[in-house]
Parts: C-alpha cells; structure tokens; sequence
C-alpha cells in the first residue's frame, strides 16, 4: 500500500466503477457524495481541506467550478464513461474512461 500522506478525496456520483475503494486501498481518506450534489453537502463532506475531487457522474459535472471555487488546491478528476461537458473542462485536471484505466491503477497514478 502506497502511503497517501494524509491525502483526502470527495468522490460524487455512483461509484460502480469502486474508485473509491481503490484510493482506500492506497491510504486515502475517502468521502462520499451521491444524488444530487449541492454546494453545502460538498462543504460538510471535507471538500475545502480536500486533495481529490472525483465525478462519477458527468449529469453533476457543474459541481466542477463550485468545488474549483472552494478550494483551489484541489485536483479535479472524472471517472465515468460518458463525455465531459466542455464548460468544465478548462477547470478539470484529468477526464478518465473506467473501460480504460482499470480503478486501481488510477488511484496509483493519482498518488504518484
């Protein structure tokens, strides 16, 4: 196990794809978010001390700025199938297809 030095990650949406299982396994601190997410539910879930944001869920993708805006050390990223829209993708870090990048080997790369 990859020691995750203290690092915390939001993850939002449905997590068929067990991206949060897989930071756990590497040490991260995981919260979690599903339905519709809202500004106050991201702040009660640890998002302004968080190091991850991860989107399951593209339909949530406006939760991006909002996340952007309360924490800007925040590393953005979205796991699920489907395109980002393009009005989030100039604040999104890394956009990844779970068909491509099995979750285990992403939780690694995103603590490298």
């Amino acid at each position: 196990m990859t020691d995750a030095n203290g690092t915390r990650a939001v993850v939002a949406g449905p997590d068929e794809a067990e991206i949060g299982p897989a930071l756990e396994d590497e040490g991260v601190e995981v919260r979690r978010l599903e339905g519709v997410v809202s500004r106050p539910q991201l702040e009660e879930a640890g998002i302004v001390d968080a190091d991850l944001y991860v989107l399951t869920d593209v339909d949530q993708a406006t939760t991006i700025p909002i996340v952007c805006d309360l924490n800007d050390d925040l590393r953005t990223v979205v796991y699920a199938d489907r395109t980002v829209p393009e009005f989030v993708t100039a604040q999104l870090d890394l956009a990844v297809d779970p068909a491509l990048i099995d979750p285990a080997v992403l939780a690694e790369e995103l603590l490298a």
